[in-house]
């Protein structure tokens, strides 16, 4: 199937593989004849048209009257149009890494931390004005009370709530407690966020517990596996899974508890099967964490992210997390049948195997096999993450849904997704921001970053 594009009745070629570098300027875009997935329910409403104007959706309908100098993508009545994906758990913080996700279909990232202060001045604002090729770019500052992990650290009331002031003007989005920090400065967080509508996401903090943190407000649990550690029976303490019970998993009877707290207080839980599972299989085993380092999507991670796979100690660590892994299947699956608010996550690029854009889609596959629906599973990078945002920020433009008045992030692919996930894996084109990128130059955006990658010094790989 060729999708094409249309200025009134002359039929264009896709731009260049250089476009890819400046997004085009904004025109009425038409897109006919797709089978949409609104993804506001399970449902696809066949031979729609979908308008977008200035990087919103303005009309959707089965006969819609196009103007005529719009562009047009045609779906030829056998593709099928549905919302850019969202991971919102990554640490990627570079124009090329930005880059890797969108050519994925990813038009939407939370950096959970870490990121340079170049990137959040620089780089995020031209991603979210869609002056580059990129998602759009949510992001969080970590706060710690330790220096264990080499995070910002607060020890009191005081400094928790100046350092709230301070993210507010410097442009953050959330708060990220980590796991060290004081009950009193994490109230101080929870307070002041309030004030400042800085919502607190992230760890399980070991002196308050998840359901303490949640019924103070905490708004989003920055991973599944947190409740081992602050939820649920034989928590471990060094939050590695090197207490010596990494053997074991806790009692299934304990989940429904669990599950009642995080309901009741309308939070949302990030689903990173793929991140867990991915650290459980190279545990103590250095022939998987060295099969990681030569996967073919090695090519798009920079040099600095394969020096840290390298360095990663998972493989010289003992015991066994497989039970753990399963658990957390089983916990995914209850949750998302008690309707649990699920996002998707990946940690990519921190974690050897799991390269930006790539990941998610891992990530979605590992939610289906543990019981999810498609549509569950494609909730939790689609819907679900736009619900998140417009809780913690009412007036934040609205996506994650095909609907008139959100930003026109949208994937055209060749098969319906749910029925298989896997179709999201080779877009024929994906709208950022209201920029069209047909395949190739979605291709073209991957080629930049790998030609980069090679040309820079990279000790050899052994």
């Amino acid at each position: 199937m060729k999708v094409f594009v249309s200025l009134a009745t002359s039929v264009l070629f896709f731009c260049s593989p250089a476009f890819a570098q400046t997004p085009q300027p904004s025109v009425m875009t038409a897109f006919v004849a797709v089978n949409l997935l609104p993804m506001d329910t399970d449902r696809i409403l066949p031979n729609q048209t979908v308008l977008v104007e200035n990087g919103k959706i303005t009309a959707i309908g089965a006969s819609l009257t196009i103007p005529k100098n719009a562009r047009i993508i045609d779906g030829h009545g056998s593709a099928f149009l549905s919302p850019g994906l969202a991971d919102m758990h990554v640490h990627s913080d570079t124009a090329d890494e930005l880059k890797v996700y969108l050519a994925n279909g990813v038009t939407t990232v939370l950096n959970m931390g870490g990121a340079s202060a170049g990137f959040m001045d620089q780089v995020r604002p031209k991603a979210n004005r869609g002056t580059i090729a990129a998602p759009h770019v949510y992001a969080g500052f970590v706060v710690d009370g330790s220096a264990r992990y080499g995070n910002f650290i607060v020890t009191t009331a005081d400094e928790a709530r100046s350092l709230v002031r301070l993210l507010k003007t410097n442009g953050y989005d959330f708060i990220k407690v980590y796991n060290d920090l004081s009950p009193v400065a994490f109230q101080a967080l929870i307070e002041e966020g309030r004030i400042q509508h800085l919502p607190v996401i992230g760890h399980g903090v070991t002196q308050v517990g998840l359901e303490r943190q949640l019924d103070a407000g905490q708004l989003l649990v920055a991973h599944s596996e947190e409740f081992f550690y602050t939820t649920f029976s034989h928590p471990d303490k060094d939050n590695e899974g090197g207490s010596g019970q990494t053997d074991k998993a806790p009692d299934r009877a304990e989940i429904p508890a669990a599950i009642a707290f995080i309901k009741r207080n309308h939070a949302f839980v990030t689903a990173d099967l793929i991140t867990y599972a991915t650290i459980a299989s190279q545990w103590g085993k250095p022939a998987v964490a060295e099969r990681y380092l030569h996967i073919p999507e090695m090519r798009y991670l920079s040099p600095s992210g394969r020096l840290r796979w390298k360095a990663e100690s998972y493989p010289k660590r003992q015991g066994d997390l497989s039970a753990r892994v399963e658990f957390l299947k089983y916990f995914t699956k209850q949750m998302a049948q008690a309707d649990v608010s699920l996002v998707a996550g990946t940690d990519a690029p921190t974690i050897p195997g799991l390269v930006p854009g790539f990941s998610l889609h891992d990530a979605l596959r590992t939610l289906e096999d543990a019981g999810l629906s498609r549509f569950q599973a494609l909730s939790t990078a689609t819907r679900v993450p736009g619900e998140l945002i417009h809780r913690s920020a009412p007036d934040a433009e609205s996506f994650g849904t095909i609907k008139v008045g959100n930003r026109a992030d949208l994937i055209l692919s060749a098969k319906n997704p749910l029925q298989d996930l896997s179709a999201l894996r080779a877009p024929l084109g994906v709208m950022a921001n209201g920029n069209w990128y047909a395949e190739s130059e979605l291709h073209a955006l991957l080629e930049q970053v790998a030609a980069k990658y090679d040309g820079a010094f990279i000790p050899p790989i052994r």
